[in-house]
């Protein structure tokens, strides 16, 4: 209760600070309203094609387990599918696959989320048995054992995986006291010694209706989809008390910190290094670092892919990355590239982003991502399923209505915001570095 305590007045601040200048909730296209036991329920109807998307969001991602229990939202995520006291298991993908639909599930840090994209027509013969899933999950004790397995698996084919086993470690090297560096995964040794009956207790106690959020967007009518879902999720068990979470608030990062893994059979090295940027309370500045992100190395025309692939050919490849979270935001670089031109490429990065924080970039450069980010938000928001993901994600995080806001923050946004915000944040002298090289 402490955290979910915690969000909610995070989300007030955050009000206060973006009401006035960009949270339009008069423009908000969708229909947003709580149901009498708390549910947030988010409705637009889009009847361009005769489909629907139903995204159910829960607050219970892997930073709300607490110790030891760490990887337990992601098994949830697979032990929700294995049925109900109504859905023997694999009788709900059945339900869902017979009809021509889809359904996927995913979880995170911030967040689990599971969906349904099927025809219009099929919405009242297949919400019901997402709803009882998601509500009634029975956990069987014998498919607890199997699906394990399944998530063992998984973490076998992360560690096979040099970029996933280096992107974890980064995190690791960056987070050393927030959750946000642990694996969503888990750990082998830990997840053995999970068992249903503690994963039972964390369904109930995060499962419930204040932590969740209903999307449904598609060819479907206010009223009736309202009164199905009044009917669906009418009955949530009683919350469990489960041990609580601990977040601990990560200290700046005053350092260069480096990890070097020697892999065989590795062909080309990885440079992947990291810079903790604000969270969802500071918005402007957190989509600040995502055009900071695209201008040095989101194409072919931005700086470091130009200098360091096209001009010098010092890498075979060099990416930018950048994530949104509810506590923090991450910043990546990731190059690929001959062990011998590793320090070079790590040195041409910080004198680019030391010049990046002594000169602004000029507008017309800022125009052209500008646009490019906000044309990628527009072909981004042009499905149910699109559009049902993006309201569920700020819903869960924030407010749903900071969905709409990107576009009008990122062309607000004046050269000098970013050279501040290179200054502040992207430091050649403050980041997490993780090497990976062949033995």
């Amino acid at each position: 209760m402490k955290l979910r305590t915690s969000i909610l007045r995070k989300g007030s601040r955050l009000v206060a600070l973006l009401k006035t200048e960009f949270l339009d909730v008069e423009s908000f296209p969708a229909h947003r309203f709580r149901l009498d036991n708390g549910l947030l329920v988010i409705h637009q109807q889009v009847p361009v094609t005769p489909v629907v998307t139903v995204d159910v969001w829960v607050r219970a991602g892997a930073a709300q387990e607490p110790e030891p229990w760490f990887g337990m939202a992601h098994f949830l995520e697979h032990m929700i599918f294995k049925g109900t006291e109504q859905l023997p298991p694999g009788h709900f993908d059945h339900i869902i696959e017979s009809r021509g639909g889809v359904t996927n599930a995913a979880t995170s840090h911030d967040y689990a989320h599971f969906y349904i994209s099927t025809a219009a027509s099929d919405l009242p013969e297949t919400l019901p048995h997402l709803a009882d899933l998601l509500l009634h999950a029975t956990i069987p004790d014998a498919e607890f054992d199997l699906e394990r397995d399944v998530v063992l698996e998984e973490i076998r084919q992360s560690l096979d995986d040099p970029d996933a086993l280096g992107f974890q470690v980064l995190l690791e090297t960056l987070y050393r006291h927030h959750p946000y560096g642990r694996p969503i995964l888990g750990e082998p040794a830990g997840l053995l010694e999970r068992s249903p009956q503690e994963m039972r207790c964390f369904h109930r106690a995060h499962y419930q209706p204040e932590n969740m959020t209903v999307v449904v967007v598609g060819d479907v009518a206010w009223e009736p989809t309202l009164e199905l879902l009044n009917r669906a999720f009418a009955q949530f068990p009683s919350c469990a008390d489960c041990p609580p979470a601990h977040v601990d608030a990560e200290p700046p990062l005053t350092e260069i910190r480096r990890q070097v893994l020697e892999l065989p059979r590795l062909g080309l090295a990885r440079l992947m290094l990291g810079w903790v940027g604000p969270g969802i309370e500071h918005l402007p500045s957190a989509y600040g670092l995502d055009v900071l992100s695209v201008l040095l190395a989101g194409g072919r025309s931005s700086r470091l892919v130009r200098e360091l692939r096209e001009e010098r050919h010092l890498v075979q490849d060099i990416s930018s990355g950048f994530s949104l979270q509810q506590d923090s935001s991450l910043f990546t670089l990731t190059a690929w590239l001959d062990p011998k031109h590793l320090d070079a490429v790590e040195a041409i990065i910080g004198d680019r982003l030391s010049e990046l924080a002594m000169t602004p970039p000029t507008a017309a450069e800022l125009a052209r991502y500008q646009r490019l980010l906000c044309n990628d938000y527009a072909f981004s928001t042009e499905t149910s399923s699109q559009l049902a993901g993006l309201y569920g994600y700020y819903s869960t995080i924030a407010q749903p209505e900071l969905a709409m806001a990107y576009p009008r923050i990122v062309q607000s946004l004046q050269p000098e915001d970013l050279q501040q915000l290179a200054s502040q944040y992207l430091s050649p002298m403050r980041y997490g570095a993780v090497v990976l090289q062949p033995t």
